[in-house]
């Protein structure tokens, strides 16, 4: 079952549609990063502002080369979730302008759990993925959680499957890397 769900992800983001998708936290929508249409659906979808810039997920060979250790090692062994906001540059493929901060930066995010890195590792190219909630609601710890009005206004809706249910931890954990290249925790 857990391989249908991932043909239809990966069929829905190479047709630039949008998806509704459990990751390592908690539900999102997503997209391909690098379809600026895509990501301006997103933004319409939960009625967000261009002011909130959304994070992406990643896999480790998507990171550049040049990304510092540190960072990298906060990525790929930190014990909980943790999103970075880090200079675009940092991710190896080019991301539209509609979905950086006005300081050029993205948050980044190499999720723990294995349908997100397999959905990476096959896609090739980073997800879009934000809170399965319309701006400014509260974030879904569960597909329950989901307002229905949002659930039909993605284009390919995940199904709450058994192996997708997981102890909801809540957002991650979100640093910044400063341009001095000091870290400063933004949400804990």
């Amino acid at each position: 079952m857990i391989s249908d769900m991932l043909e239809r992800a990966l069929g829905a983001l190479r047709e630039g549609e949008t998806l509704l998708y459990p990751t390592d936290t908690i539900w999102g929508i997503g997209c391909d990063a690098v379809n600026p249409t895509a990501v301006e659906r997103v933004y319409a979808i939960k009625e967000r502002d261009h002011g909130k810039s959304m994070l992406i997920l990643v896999s480790a060979a998507m990171l550049a080369p040049d990304i510092p250790q540190g960072v990298k090692t906060l990525l790929l062994e930190s014990g909980r979730p943790t999103t970075v906001v880090l200079p675009a540059c940092h991710v190896a493929l080019s991301l539209p302008q509609n979905l950086l901060a006005q300081d050029g930066t993205v948050g980044v995010r190499v999720p723990r759990m294995d349908f997100c890195q397999e959905l990476l590792r096959q896609f090739g190219r980073p997800i879009v993925s934000t809170s399965a909630n319309l701006s400014g609601q509260p974030s879904p710890l569960c597909y329950d959680d989901i307002a229905e009005e949002l659930k039909q206004r993605v284009d390919c809706c995940l199904p709450d499957l058994p192996e997708f249910r997981h102890h909801a931890i809540g957002s991650s954990r979100i640093l910044k890397v400063n341009p001095d290249g000091t870290i400063a925790v933004i949400r804990e």
